[in-house]
């Protein structure tokens, strides 16, 4: 899975339409390869990020738990650490 896109579901305030396409165009370029495409594929590359984002927030719509939604600010320090940890920081020397 693309490192890029991240989860949408369960967060309060909902995924915004502009996460929900960002994830899409993700999506898209990683199927087809192209960050961005030639001028010939630049139509079907539009249609499927579309058609995409259309299918993620119909995923994103009929999805239900019984989690308390996930707070944003949270999530992004939890990913931060994560990162420390993973390529470590500039103030270890690295």
């Amino acid at each position: 899975m693309c490192r890029n896109i991240k989860t949408l579901f369960n967060f309060e305030p909902a995924a915004s339409e502009y996460e929900v396409r960002a994830a899409a165009v993700q999506f898209v370029r990683k199927l087809s390869g192209f960050n961005k495409p030639s001028k010939a594929n630049e139509e079907a590359f539009q249609l499927a990020v579309e058609e995409v984002t259309a299918a993620a927030q119909k995923l994103l719509g009929s999805l239900v738990t019984s989690a308390e939604p996930r707070n944003r600010e949270v999530e992004a320090e939890r990913a931060k650490i994560r990162s420390a940890k993973r390529f470590g920081t500039a103030s270890d020397g690295q």
